[in-house]
């Protein structure tokens, strides 16, 4: 297993330009991270002359690149409106080859319709299909350029159309391609799975990717309310290779915090180098439950 953390730990802004993700691929090398999830958003928008220095940085670090999305509105693959649903189309695939670039191989989030989700109009049935049928357009995409996407299953307040390991399952096996998994995300499977480590067992080898947090998104081991040796054990049961990646958040505002609902401070108002420690020492953690 492969162990990275989401580019916006340290602070509640979304927006990361070239000299800032510069500067957290040192940050998270001296931590001693393998990978640093980096936003679609921001891959999609930046220059090839960016990507092709940034992936340069990483090389030297030894550090990799996941790419997480939660798209627009505008890019929604479940839309009633075709034309938002070709859009979305047209938006991954230049994801996909701008991600070439950077030389990241795994996309990885809700990006089988928007979020926040508003929740305006709840059409399951409907939804569920528009997507589907987008995602095996998105899929062939994956395919040629060798990209691994892997769908994150969300509880019930982010979003309608998928909340359990079952219905993920379910909804790759409609889509049918061999670049399609799915992301298990313990923060959500302990608001929605009756059992996390039974949803990665049922997983199996179409568990694509893994984000790890506490039930109140805190950093992994900060305050326990994960069995984590018993999640490594099932990790384990399945063969797990693949990427964990830290989704932590502890600070208040901004617009990831207002995004993920977070309205009050977590970090017991830590600066930037009490912030690396915190990581850091998760990071052993997380290391030393997943042995």
């Amino acid at each position: 297993m492969k162990f990275g953390t989401h580019y916006a730990y340290w602070t509640g802004e979304a927006a990361c330009d070239f000299a800032g993700y510069a500067n957290l691929i040192e940050k998270v090398a001296k931590i001693g991270f393998d990978l640093l999830e980096v936003s679609a958003d921001h891959v999609y928008h930046m220059s090839a002359d960016e990507l092709g220095k940034l992936r340069e940085l990483g090389k030297a670090r030894n550090i990799g690149f996941t790419t997480n999305s939660g798209p627009a509105k505008e890019y929604d693959l479940a839309s009633r409106e075709a034309s938002v649903r070709d859009a979305g189309i047209r938006y991954f695939e230049k994801i996909f080859d701008n991600m070439a670039v950077l030389g990241s191989t795994s996309l990885a989030g809700a990006i089988y319709s928007f979020w926040p989700c508003e929740f305006t109009d709840i059409d399951k049935k409907g939804a569920w299909a528009r997507s589907v049928e987008s995602l095996k357009v998105v899929a062939k995409a994956a395919e040629k350029r060798g990209i691994t996407v892997s769908l994150e299953v969300l509880n019930r307040n982010e979003t309608y159309i998928m909340n359990t390991c079952e219905e993920a399952l379910e909804y790759c096996r409609q889509v049918g391609s061999p670049a399609i998994k799915l992301l298990l995300d313990t923060y959500h499977m302990n608001i929605e799975e009756d059992d996390p480590r039974a949803a990665i067992r049922s997983a199996g080898p179409l568990l694509g990717h893994l984000h790890v947090g506490e039930n109140n998104r805190k950093l992994p081991g900060m305050n326990n309310s994960i069995n984590w040796k018993a999640l490594g054990g099932a990790l384990k049961d399945i063969g797990y290779q693949g990427n964990v990646v830290m989704e932590p958040f502890l600070k208040a505002g901004g617009p990831v915090g207002d995004s993920i609902r977070l309205w009050r401070d977590l970090s017991d108002n830590a600066d930037e180098q009490e912030m690396d420690r915190k990581i850091k020492t998760s990071l052993v953690f997380l290391r030393e439950a997943f042995a």
